[in-house]
C-alpha cells in the first residue's frame, strides 16, 4: 500500500517562536506607543486611578467587575481603555487575572500595541500576575492562520506590563515564564489544528528533531521495523490499516545532577477513523485530526524545559499512527501481544488509543522512572461526564495524583480526581487473552483507565484523559475556538516543580 502524499511544500511549521514575537516589556508607566490600555478592576472597592472614572459611574454604565466582564472608558488621551474585572477582591488570584487579561485582548482586539496596569492588584504577587497577564493575552489572541490566505486576527506586536518601580525585575522574570507558558500552549495549538493532510506521524517525528535541534533535548525516531523488533504490538497493530507508517518519537530532557525522572506517555492518532469500528461521518469524525492532542501536549512542553531552568529529567514517548480502515486493518476479535507478553483481545477498533499506550508504558518502566503520567483523548465517557472544561485524572499513587492537581490549579487547566476501581477490572476479561481493550457498559473512562494500569505495575502513574477538553467549540477567555492546547502548560508546571513519590514523606 502506498503511503498518502502530504502537502510537503504547504506544510505548517512549528510555531515554537509565535509567542516571542510578541515583544513583552515591563514599564513603571504606559508607553506612547500603546493604544490599548487593560485595568484590572474588582467588584467592589477602590477603583484604580487609571480608570479615570469612579464606581458609581461604571455601575451605571452596567460593568459589575465580575471575572472576565469589560467595559471600554471613553478616554482624553485617544487611547482606549479597558476596564477588566478581576471579581471579588478577597478572593483575587492568578486565574482571575488570566481571564481578565484575556477578556482586555479581545476586547482591544483591533490593537496591536497593548499596556496592562498590574500595579493595582498587590494581592497576587507580582512575577504571578505578570505570568498570568502575559499568558491571558497572548492566548486569547491565537489563531491558526497556517493555511489562510490572509490572517484571521490582529496578533500583539508589543505588551507593556505596568508596575510599580519596585516591582519590575519581579514583573520581568514572570513575564518571561509567561511567554514560556504560552508559547508552549500556542505550538501545541498549532500541532493539533493541523489537518491530518499536514501532520502525519513522520511530520511530527520531523518536528520533533527540528525543535530538539533548537530547545535542547534529545530525540531518537523508531520506524516500523524497529518497532517490530522491539516488540511494540498495540501501535503496530492500530497502524495496520494505514497507507502511512507510524513513529514512536522518543523526547529526552537530562539537566545537570537530575532532581528526579518523570516519563511522559502520549497518544498520538494523527487521525482517528475508528478503523474497522468506523465512526459516523459526522462533524466529531471531522475534528478527529485532535487525537493526537496528548502528543502534541508532551512535545510543546518539552520545548520549553531548558528555558525554564526545569530540574527533572523527563523522557516523552509519543506514540503516533492513523487509525484507518482497510483490508490490512486490526479486525474486531484480533489478538495482539504488547510489549513484556500480555496478549490483547481487541474488541473494538475504535479504543485504540490505549493500545499504542500500553507499550509506551511499558518501556517507561523498563527505563527505571520515578514516575509516569501519560495524556491522551481517550474516552468519550469522559467528555460526557465533565464536558469541555474539565480533564479527568487517575492514578495509583495519591501524591503523584497531587502534583498533577496541584499543576492544574496553577496553570488553570482544570482536572477532577475519578476512583481507579479495581472491581471493575473484571469487565475487561476476555475468553481468549488476558484481557481485552474494551469493557462495554458504564464507567468507559474507569475502564480505560484499569487497562492502562495493567502495565505500569507499582510504579507512581497518573493517567490525565483530555477527551472533552482538547476541543473548545468557540472562544472563551484564554481558550480559542478549534484544538485548545490543554495539557502543554500543565505539564510544563508538573515537570518544573516535581518530585519523587514519597519524598516528602521521607524527609518528615
Amino acid at each position: 500500500m502506498a503511503a498518502r502524499t502530504a502537502n510537503a511544500n504547504l506544510q505548517p511549521a512549528p510555531s515554537l517562536d509565535r509567542a516571542a514575537r510578541s515583544t513583552v516589556s515591563v514599564a513603571s508607566a504606559v508607553p506612547d506607543s500603546a493604544t490599548a490600555v487593560g485595568v484590572p478592576v474588582a467588584a467592589s472597592g477602590k477603583v484604580p486611578v487609571a480608570v479615570g472614572v469612579d464606581r458609581r459611574r461604571l455601575k451605571g454604565w452596567g460593568f459589575d467587575g465580575s471575572v472576565g466582564s469589560t467595559f471600554v472608558v471613553p478616554a482624553a488621551d485617544g487611547r482606549l481603555h479597558v476596564a477588566g474585572g478581576v471579581g471579588d477582591p478577597t478572593k483575587l488570584d492568578a486565574a482571575a487575572i488570566r481571564h481578565a487579561a484575556a477578556a482586555f485582548a479581545r476586547a482591544a482586539a483591533g490593537h496591536d500595541q497593548l499596556a496592562v496596569h498590574l500595579d493595582d492588584v498587590s494581592a497576587v504577587p507580582t512575577d504571578v500576575a505578570a505570568q498570568a497577564a502575559v499568558e491571558g493575552i497572548l492566548l486569547a489572541r491565537y489563531r491558526y492562520d497556517s493555511l489562510r490566505s490572509s490572517p484571521g486576527g490582529k496578533r500583539v506586536r508589543r505588551l507593556t506590563l505596568v508596575v510599580g518601580d519596585d516591582d519590575v525585575a519581579s514583573a520581568r522574570a514572570g513575564a518571561r515564564r509567561g511567554q514560556a507558558f504560552a508559547t508552549a500552549t500556542m505550538l501545541s495549538r498549532d500541532l493539533a489544528n493541523a489537518p491530518h493532510n499536514y501532520m502525519s506521524a513522520s511530520r511530527i517525528a520531523e518536528i520533533a528533531v527540528e525543535l530538539g535541534r533548537e530547545r535542547g533535548f534529545a530525540v531518537e525516531v523508531f520506524d516500523e521495523k524497529a518497532l517490530a523488533s522491539m516488540g511494540i504490538a498495540g501501535l503496530l497493530g492500530v497502524n495496520a490499516g494505514s497507507a502511512e507508517p507510524p513513529r514512536m518519537t522518543v523526547l529526552r530532557y537530562e539537566p545537570e545532577q537530575p532532581t528526579g525522572r518523570l516519563a511522559m506517555v502520549g497518544k498520538g492518532i494523527m487521525y482517528d477513523s475508528g478503523g474497522i469500528a468506523l465512526k459516523p461521518a459526522d462533524l466529531v469524525h471531522a475534528a478527529m485530526k485532535n487525537d493526537m492532542s496528548g502528543a502534541g501536549a508532551i512535545l510543546a512542553a518539552f520545548a520549553q524545559l531548558a528555558e525554564l531552568g526545569c530540574t527533572t529529567a523527563v523522557t516523552g514517548y509519543l506514540m503516533c499512527t492513523d487509525s484507518m480502515p482497510s483490508g490490512t486493518a486490526m479486525a474486531l476479535g484480533d489478538v495482539i501481544t504488547i510489549r513484556g507478553g500480555t496478549t490483547v483481545e481487541v474488541l473494538n477498533t475504535d479504543a485504540e488509543g490505549r493500545l499504542v499506550m500500553a507499550d509506551a508504558l511499558v518501556l517507561a518502566v523498563e527505563a527505571g522512572n520515578d514516575a509516569i503520567v501519560d495524556i491522551a483523548t481517550l474516552t468519550g465517557a469522559t467528555q460526557r461526564a465533565f464536558g469541555r472544561d474539565i480533564a479527568s485524572v487517575f492514578g495509583n499513587d495519591d501524591g503523584l495524583v497531587a502534583q498533577v492537581k496541584a499543576a492544574a490549579a496553577q496553570t488553570d487547566e482544570r482536572v477532577w480526581p475519578m476512583p481507579l476501581h479495581r472491581p471493575y477490572r473484571s469487565m475487561l476479561s476476555s475468553g481468549v487473552a488476558d484481557m481485552s481493550n474494551m469493557a462495554y457498559g458504564d464507567g468507559g473512562a474507569i475502564t480505560a483507565a484499569l487497562f492502562l494500569a495493567e502495565f505500569v505495575g507499582e510504579v507512581p502513574w497518573a493517567h490525565v484523559d483530555i477527551a472533552g477538553t482538547a476541543q473548545a467549540d468557540r472562544d472563551s477567555s484564554w481558550t480559542t475556538a478549534g484544538c485548545t492546547g490543554f495539557g502543554a502548560r500543565l505539564l510544563l508546571e508538573l515537570a518544573i516543580n516535581f518530585t519523587r513519590p514519597g519524598a516528602q514523606e521521607a524527609t518528615q
